[in-house]
């Protein structure tokens, strides 16, 4: 941090680059270019690619006060996301803070087999469970824009954010209440229920990195049992839930997990039950069809 000095006269953003790339480094950080990008972003209120058509700029006092802000905060290893206010999924950016999880590639694959089994379904009506920032919600509903869906959360924090994410997108086909679904079932059936819910097994939580465990939300981490209550319930409304010809699509964690949450369905006497691999090859989705 003391390399950012007031005792340089001017501080260009490309030497700012330069120093950022050998500091993140040697704090541990794998894409240290990646982080200085970012931080950038925010104190310039700019796009990435406009960073680097500003190489010869040089920061303001004020600037710099930021950045070193900025820099403190990733030190102490809070997700990029949540310093910037944003994260692209599916190709589009949403607005995300401490209230919701971060958007994940992996999760990217409910999208892509969500719309492939709504294929042929005249306005079919989709419940997203556990929505946080609205993001498999409101893709879902500018991709399938005949649609009607609806996005559920216990938390109105999180509501909040699905909202903006909502109005900042432009979608009117997607609505957000407020409910626990172990609580109390929404009024359906659906043709399709997707959720990313809490999966993370209570035991394994000290075991997450430390961007994760100190900073995302616990309640859309881990059901605080064995990260398999939700498959479990799934599996007991599912029926009543979901129209005859409809799916279950739901994401799943790592290791034993997927086969595990595959179970619970195969002995609740369901058939044709899929696990399908994301784009680094592991099982993150589980797929059940309703008959």
């Amino acid at each position: 941090m003391q390399a950012i000095s007031t005792g340089k006269k001017n501080w260009l953003i490309i030497d700012l680059i330069h120093w950022a790339e050998s500091f993140f480094s040697k704090k541990g950080f794998k894409n240290p270019r990646r982080e200085i990008e970012h931080l950038l972003c925010v104190v310039l209120r700019c796009k990435r690619i406009d960073v680097y058509l500003r190489f010869e700029e040089p920061l303001s006092e004020s600037q710099l006060d930021t950045l070193r802000s900025l820099i403190k905060r990733r030190l102490e290893r809070e997700p990029l996301q949540y310093i910037t206010g944003s994260c692209e999924f599916y190709g589009r950016e949403f607005s995300v803070n401490k209230h919701v999880l971060i958007p994940r590639p992996e999760t990217e694959r409910l999208i892509d087999i969500a719309l492939e089994k709504m294929k042929g379904v005249d306005s079919p009506s989709i419940l997203d469970v556990g929505t946080g920032s609205g993001c498999i919600a409101t893709t879902l509903a500018i991709e399938v824009p005949s649609a009607k869906i609806l996005g559920i959360d216990l938390s109105p924090e999180a509501l909040k954010v699905s909202e903006e994410n909502k109005e900042k997108l432009g979608v009117d086909n997607v609505i957000f209440e407020e409910l626990n679904i172990l609580d109390q079932l929404p009024e359906g059936p659906f043709d399709l229920l997707v959720s990313n819910p809490p999966y993370v097994p209570q035991e394994e939580m000290e075991g997450l990195m430390k961007d994760v465990k100190d900073f995302e939300p616990s309640v859309a981490l881990t059901d605080k049992n064995d990260g398999l209550t939700f498959y479990r319930y799934f599996s007991q409304i599912a029926k009543n839930m979901i129209n005859a010809g409809g799916w279950l699509i739901l994401e799943v964690g790592l290791d034993k997990h997927p086969q595990l949450a595959k179970d619970i369905f195969s002995q609740s006497g369901f058939e044709n039950i899929q696990l399908i691999k994301d784009y680094n090859g592991d099982d993150r989705v589980l797929t059940v069809p309703i008959g």
